[in-house]
């Protein structure tokens, strides 16, 4: 019996304690980087994160935090334990919103002011192409394959995409105006477009070879709320394919959508300008950042209502979550 006990206790001691889950939570007008305990909704610390910190990603494996430092004209990288800044990435002017391809090797940056995309090797920290697009480019997504990068430029109206292999636009589709994300459904049939002043999100089904065809658009109603005031701008879709979340702005508000019947269900109650989410990578909770409340709200994915709110930095723009 003391033998299985000291073999349990050793096994535990090697194995340590568990690693609770993390969101870093970019502060736009307070430079800092926000780490909340996704475990307790406690937040844990808070780090400086440069000039303007708006979109922010992680390495594949978790271990690195990629920040767009706006007004820096560079990606910010740090690790995701001890917070220590890295050597920092080259990002072409403005970096605003960026996507990380599967492997982690390259980033694709928007540049708005340029108006290029700018792809980056992490492991190099070399730019490896700068690609023209539309002006003031913005949303950037990536289909799940790796193959294409897709580009929304805000006053082109238009989404851009590009072909990974060699870097040329293959495909320019309309929007409705100021587009600003794009995010495919996971197993790549489906593309969103949200689009911010025309208050819509455009639907694309997307063939074998990677083509967009235009099959819809959602819009957007609730009752008390000015119109212009439903503005579509960070959006997410459960891995299943069967639910769409859509930030709507300065209508506080989170769209449920049906997104296979593109059926508006729903609308959650967040804080006060609510611009990106995130899911927890077990998808159990969705978090929002609302920038003039200074505050994240987590709705809870099944009941597909809002929990908590949690006080972050100043002006909490973009989120990501790790294990």
């Amino acid at each position: 019996m003391k033998s299985l006990f000291l073999s349990t206790a050793l096994a535990a001691l090697i194995a340590g304690p568990a690693l609770a889950g993390k969101a870093f939570i970019s502060n736009e007008r307070g430079n800092t980087i926000t780490v909340l305990n996704t475990d307790t909704w406690e937040v844990e610390t808070e780090f400086f994160a440069g000039n303007r910190p708006r979109g922010i990603t992680a390495s594949p494996d978790g271990k690195v935090i990629y920040v767009c430092a706006s007004d820096d004209n560079l990606v910010r990288v740090f690790d995701a334990e001890t917070y220590e800044e890295l050597p920092s990435l080259p990002s072409g002017p403005d970096p605003e919103l960026f996507i990380l391809e599967p492997s982690g090797k390259r980033l694709y940056i928007a540049n708005e002011d340029d108006n290029l995309v700018t792809v980056t090797d992490t492991e190099t920290r070399m730019i490896l192409a700068e690609v023209p697009v539309g002006v003031e480019p913005e949303g950037m997504g990536m289909s799940p394959d790796a193959k294409f990068v897709v580009n929304t430029s805000e006053t082109t109206n238009m989404a851009h995409f590009i072909s990974t292999e060699d870097y040329k636009i293959k495909h320019n589709i309309l929007v409705d105006q100021r587009p600003r994300y794009a995010h495919y459904t996971a197993d790549g049939s489906r593309l969103f477009v949200t689009s911010e002043i025309g208050g819509t999100v455009t639907v694309m089904d997307i063939a074998e070879d990677g083509a967009p065809t235009v099959v819809g658009k959602i819009s957007f109603e609730v009752a008390g709320v000015q119109p212009e005031w439903l503005q579509p701008v960070g959006a997410r879709v459960t891995s299943d394919g069967k639910r769409l979340f859509v930030a709507l702005g300065p209508a506080n508000r989170v769209a449920v959508v049906d997104a296979q019947s593109l059926e508006v269900l729903d609308y959650i109650l967040v804080g006060q300008r609510v611009w990106q989410l995130d899911f927890t990578p077990d998808e159990q909770f969705l978090l929002t950042t609302n920038g003039n409340s200074n505050d994240i709200t987590v709705i809870d994915v099944a009941k597909e209502k809002a929990i908590k709110s949690v006080q972050v930095g100043q002006q909490p723009w973009g989120v990501v979550t790790i294990d």
